[in-house]
């Protein structure tokens, strides 16, 4: 399936996009938890937290670069290796990073934010976020072919 086919037929619905947003749930509350367990500041959650959507900024140089960017950002992967990073070299910031990272991701996805196509911003893994577009006139004709009476 080509990406543009993906995001036209609305990516994930029914019980399979419930599933993902309480797994973005769970994501979201799970790193929050080990968090407040780490006695780290919450100062530093706070300033942390939304950092990851600069990101967005890529949309100000077109939808490929802007998709590119946010999806960097909002991949467990980077989290993942700063955590591992944080281990190996004994430094607790980056492992605190890394779980506010992870918990800002499942933020995202616990209300359908999900990764993005460079056809745009609305289309994600998820399914489009936002209101559905009214149909075009010529496509009433295939919805109503019924005449209208004059």
């Amino acid at each position: 399936m080509t990406e543009s086919s993906a995001t036209s037929a609305g990516a994930v619905t029914g019980g399979v996009r419930t599933l993902l947003r309480a797994e973005g749930a769970a994501l979201f509350l799970g790193p929050t938890v080990f968090y407040a367990l780490t006695d780290a500041p919450w100062e530093l959650y706070a300033l942390v937290f939304f950092a990851p959507d600069l990101g967005l900024l890529g949309y100000l140089l077109g939808r490929r670069i802007g998709a590119i960017g946010y999806n960097a950002l909002h991949t467990t992967i980077g989290p993942l290796l700063l955590a591992i990073a944080g281990v190996l070299t004994a430094e607790p910031l980056a492992g605190a990073i890394a779980t506010i990272w992870l918990a800002h991701i499942g933020f995202d996805r616990m209300f359908g934010l999900g990764l993005k196509y460079a056809t745009g911003f609305r289309f994600t893994h998820l399914g489009r976020i936002g209101k559905q577009p009214d149909a075009k006139p010529a496509d009433r004709a295939t919805i109503d072919p019924a005449p209208k009476a004059a």
